[in-house]
């Protein structure tokens, strides 16, 4: 990596030694000082236009990228833009785009590298390749390659990745690193193809498709390291992202960098940061999955537990309620019980006194029994019906009428009637 150059000491303090006749012998880091005090007095300020590749922010806060000619010539500059002056651009560079940057040019000595410390930049306009990214990014999002809502989701329990990616790439070692640290129960299957280069998109369409159709795969993983935007170039290719879309299978997608962002990335089912980053989404690890089932165990324990509990609980208010009802019942008889009792008392003495009353109706009906009067020597008259003559005037002259007595009957015939003086 650059680091800042240090001050070239002056031409004339040098002291080269061991020159043959006629030629002066320099020591290496003697030759790169002056060569560099040379540049600082030839050049002095410069201002350079081109267009960024290779972006990287180190943790230090400075900032290394290469500058492409703008006219597509083969030309590479080399720039470096320490934290005290990336602080204070207005602009955020970042592959693709075409600046106008100002600085001095140095060597970096441990390299012996031409390269420009650059202390400020300018944004110009993207590059060729950036502002093709974007319109085919456009029009791919348009047409709904990106939208969230086709997405699938990811296999929680994953038992076969396929691992689409160049066998000779470091993208491959890292999953593979992953996974045996984290997920050994998890099978990854190489699916070799080409990540950069001409014959790069075809070759991943058909390891797509590859992957896709081996058997028992949950998940594909399509990555790479990363790179500059041309470098990466083939994961913006049209027909790999239709061929991500069109994937059977869900697809992690960790191409590059965390700052990398390719269409590929947007069309995937999910996007990682880096090839580590997505065996780690796609394969979670063997001690987290301990955990979850420890933690589901606990709570499907807790559950049943709770359940129990509450049927406890309902069957306690259900004998509470119970033990109320049989209390109740228990009452209710009770006052059955009395009210029958109560009933029968005022039945029987009910019963009593009609029976005394019919008692004393019969005495009394039979002290006005007219049989009763016969008995004491009295007689009635009664007509041929059997009608009692209770009257001079229901008679006359020559009527036959029947007299009763206690003890028998006789007919008589009316021979004459006088009725009693007013």
């Amino acid at each position: 990596m650059p680091t800042p150059p240090q001050a070239a000491p002056r031409l004339d303090l040098l002291r080269p030694g061991g020159a043959g006749p006629g030629i002066q012998a320099w020591g290496v880091a003697a030759l790169l000082l002056a060569t560099a005090d040379a540049l600082a007095s030839r050049f002095g300020a410069v201002a350079v236009r081109g267009e960024i590749a290779g972006f990287m922010r180190a943790s230090s806060g400075h900032c290394y990228f290469t500058l492409k000619d703008a006219d597509g010539a083969p030309a590479l500059l080399r720039c470096a833009m320490f934290r005290r002056h990336a602080v204070l651009s207005n602009v955020q560079p970042s592959d693709g785009i075409q600046v106008e940057v100002r600085g001095r040019l140095a060597v970096y000595e441990a390299r012996g590298e031409l390269q420009m410390v650059v202390e400020s930049l300018e944004r110009l306009g993207a590059g060729g390749l950036y502002e093709e990214f974007l319109r085919l990014r456009a029009r791919l999002e348009a047409q709904g390659l990106f939208d969230a809502a086709r997405k699938r989701p990811i296999s929680a329990h994953p038992r076969r990745l396929a691992v689409v990616t160049s066998a000779a790439a470091a993208a491959w070692r890292d999953v593979m690193a992953v996974l045996a640290r984290r997920s050994p129960h998890v099978q990854a299957v190489l699916v070799p193809s080409l990540v950069q280069g001409a014959e790069a998109p075809a070759q991943l369409v058909d390891a797509l498709a590859r992957a896709a159709a081996l058997p028992g795969v949950d998940t594909v993983l399509l990555v790479r390291g990363g790179g500059a935007l041309e470098d990466l170039w083939a994961f913006n290719d049209e027909r790999v992202v239709r061929a991500i879309v069109a994937s059977p299978l869900p697809v992690v997608c960790g191409v590059g960098h965390e700052s990398d962002v390719t269409l590929a990335d947007l069309a995937a089912d999910l996007r990682a940061a880096t090839p580590t980053a997505a065996a780690e989404l796609a394969a979670p690890s063997r001690d987290q999955l301990a955990l979850d089932g420890e933690q589901r165990q606990r709570r499907l324990q807790q559950a049943v537990q709770r359940q129990w509990q509450r049927h406890e609980q309902r069957l306690d208010r259900i004998a509470l309620l119970l033990g109320q009802r049989a209390q109740v019942l228990l009452a209710l008889q009770g006052r059955l019980d009395l009210l029958e009792q109560r009933l029968r008392r005022a039945l029987t003495q009910r019963l009593e006194r009609e029976t005394q009353r019919q008692d004393a109706a019969a005495q009394r009906l039979g002290a006005l029994d007219p049989r009763q009067v016969l008995h004491r020597g009295f007689t009635w008259v009664e007509d041929a019906d059997g009608g009692p003559i209770g009257s001079v005037h229901r008679v006359r002259p020559g009527q036959a009428v029947r007299t009763v007595w206690s003890d028998g009957t006789a007919t008589a015939r009316i021979e004459s009637t006088q009725p009693a003086s007013p």
